[in-house]
């Protein structure tokens, strides 16, 4: 069985954060979605966990980021090409995300990122690894 990965995300909105995404084309797995977190499908082994923050904090002692204040971690998901990138980004600003930033071209690498509506980064790139230059 391969490895699945599961990312836990604190949100202060739930319904809203779903909405966000559901905008962007994923969808939620109802098996592990309730009123404290929802199971976001991004691929076969890749899920978001939204989690409501009293819920987040029942499974940490620390402090919960305020990721609009500060960044603890990038999410980088792949994508099949540079339109994709920027069909993906332009959704999230559709939805109610910010660009974190102008996107950036290597030839061989292109990638763009979003926050969503928590503040989190979602980077979404697209590579040519053939044309990657060599080192």
């Amino acid at each position: 069985m391969a490895t699945q990965i599961f990312v836990n995300l604190p949100v202060k909105d739930l319904d809203k954060s779903m909405s966000f995404f559901e905008a962007l084309g994923y969808h939620f797995n109802p098996q592990f979605t309730n009123d404290q977190a929802a199971c976001m499908v991004i691929s076969d082994t890749i899920y978001a966990m939204l989690v409501t923050h009293p819920f987040f904090a029942t499974f940490t002692d620390k402090a919960i980021a305020d990721a609009t204040q500060t960044t603890e971690v990038l999410v980088c998901l792949s994508a099949e090409s540079k339109d994709a990138v920027n069909s993906m980004v332009e959704k999230a600003v559709n939805a109610g995300g910010k660009t974190t930033r102008q996107p950036t071209d290597y030839g061989w690498m292109y990638g763009w990122g979003f926050n969503d509506l928590d503040g989190h980064i979602w980077e979404v790139a697209w590579m040519d690894i053939a044309n990657m230059p060599k080192p």
